[in-house]
């Protein structure tokens, strides 16, 4: 059963983390706010671990000029001994293409990519509080025309 200081955590993490995210501060040393040593994060492009988290999602982002993203609807759910938790919750992604890339797509393409989807994780408590250990993204519907050299899923 989780607590409401528990869940309130974690949700904190999620918030902390998308918001690190749309900020672009990516830099490696912040993947021990968010992830184990061990982590693994699975996303429509790619899989990486630990401390490579975060170059990944940068490099990942790097093909927008913008984003956000919305986390809503976490649920939580810490084991009996509060050392280990799974959380869940919807996620609304807003890319915004970078000029150039509209420009090669010509008049009238959508400055868009928008994402909804899930995200699923598992989550050590750690001296540091809670972190990711597990962190995947599950694309449920796409619009608009995703960046070049990504296939739509």
């Amino acid at each position: 059963m989780t607590t409401q200081t528990d869940h309130t955590e974690i949700s904190m993490l999620v918030d902390r983390l998308f918001r690190l995210l749309d900020d672009r501060e990516l830099a490696p040393e912040r993947a021990r706010d968010f992830f184990t040593d061990d982590a693994l994060m699975e996303t429509p492009v790619g899989v990486s671990r630990g401390a490579e988290s975060l170059p990944a999602a940068e490099e990942a982002l790097a093909r927008f000029d913008r984003t956000q993203h919305m986390a809503s609807g976490i649920v939580t759910d810490a084991d009996a001994t509060a050392e280990r938790a799974t959380a869940s919750w919807n996620a609304l992604m807003t890319h915004v293409h970078h000029e150039e890339t509209l420009r090669r797509r010509g008049s009238g393409a959508d400055p868009l990519f928008t994402v909804g989807g899930r995200f699923e994780a598992e989550l050590r408590r750690t001296p540091d509080g809670w972190r990711f250990s597990r962190l995947v993204v599950r694309p449920i519907w796409t619009q608009g025309q995703p960046p070049p050299g990504v296939a739509p899923r």
